[in-house]
């Protein structure tokens, strides 16, 4: 005749492989999660700035440097050079990104102009 296995009691499933999931996806999520705050920075845009006056002052960003009013400066010599064209340091700065420019060069320019004490920078296309 035939010989059948004998019956075995069912097991419990296991819950220590769905929790080691969960547990990673937890961390997974804390590290790929943005703790704090953004930082901002405060550019006027067209009708909140002061009238423009003085001499122009256009800087544009370009992809390997950027441009004083047309001509090429060095980015140390940058504030010295607009010191020159301003006459206090809530005169109007003009900012363009040229093309090709990316938007972390203009986020640099704007800071450097920040440290160096000008509050009246517009941004524009």
């Amino acid at each position: 005749m035939f010989a059948f296995a004998r019956h075995r009691q069912s097991r419990r499933p296991s819950l220590t492989p769905m929790i080691d999931v969960v547990f990673l996806l937890l961390v997974f999520f804390m590290l790929a999660a943005r703790f704090g705050q953004d930082r901002a920075i405060p550019i006027a845009t067209a009708g909140q700035g002061q009238d423009y006056s003085g001499p122009p002052r256009l800087i544009e960003v370009l992809p390997d440097g950027q441009q004083l009013n047309g001509e090429r400066v060095d980015q140390d010599a940058l504030l010295a050079q607009i010191d020159a064209l301003t006459t206090t340091t809530d005169d109007t700065i003009v900012l363009r990104a040229g093309d090709g420019a990316d938007v972390q060069r203009v986020v640099d320019m704007v800071e450097l102009l920040s440290r160096g004490g000008y509050t009246q920078v517009v941004l524009v296309e």
